[in-house]
């Protein structure tokens, strides 16, 4: 990952991130959904991000404990709302109950909105790794592109962290 930060997140990361989105739109079209599987990928998912937040431990220190607070709360909320789930008797923890918070039922309801909002989580962490490797500033806007994506990833990340 140090040694080769473009081909890591472009190539890697980011083809790892697309082919699950693929793999669970491919499972409910087949109608080959079960609940192992869905833990499982729910597990898959959790690993990978915790992985590439771990790394950013190494580049950024200073923010070690807010790392670690990051990676219990994505452990934690996901671990109960699957147990929630599950426990429940409901046939997908994307199922939401009609007195569900409403950004809650937003995010597991609308195909679209959880794609971008999960997209948009796993490209603040990518481009705050790649950041971290001094790209060029883009002409119009000063900046990298990495530090673009930041901006633009942010507020989606934040309120990923709400609900």
């Amino acid at each position: 990952m140090q040694n080769h930060p473009k081909f890591t997140m472009w190539v890697l990361y980011s083809t790892s991130c697309l082919l699950d989105a693929f793999d669970g739109y491919a499972a409910r079209k087949l109608d080959q959904s079960t609940t192992f599987g869905a833990v499982l990928d729910m597990v898959t998912d959790r690993c990978s991000t915790c992985s590439l937040i771990v790394f950013l431990t190494r580049l950024y220190p200073n923010w070690f404990i807010l790392w670690q607070m990051l990676i219990s709360l994505d452990l934690a909320s996901h671990y109960l709302h699957m147990y929630a789930t599950i426990t429940s008797g409901s046939k997908s923890h994307k199922s939401m109950k009609k007195d569900t918070n409403i950004l809650l039922k937003l995010y597991y309801e609308n195909r679209i909105v959880l794609f971008l909002v999960c997209a948009l989580n796993e490209l603040f962490y990518m481009a705050l790794y790649l950041d971290y490797y001094k790209f060029r500033a883009l002409p119009l806007v000063g900046i990298s592109f990495p530090r673009f994506l930041i901006y633009v990833s942010a507020p989606i990340w934040f309120f990923n962290r709400i609900p």
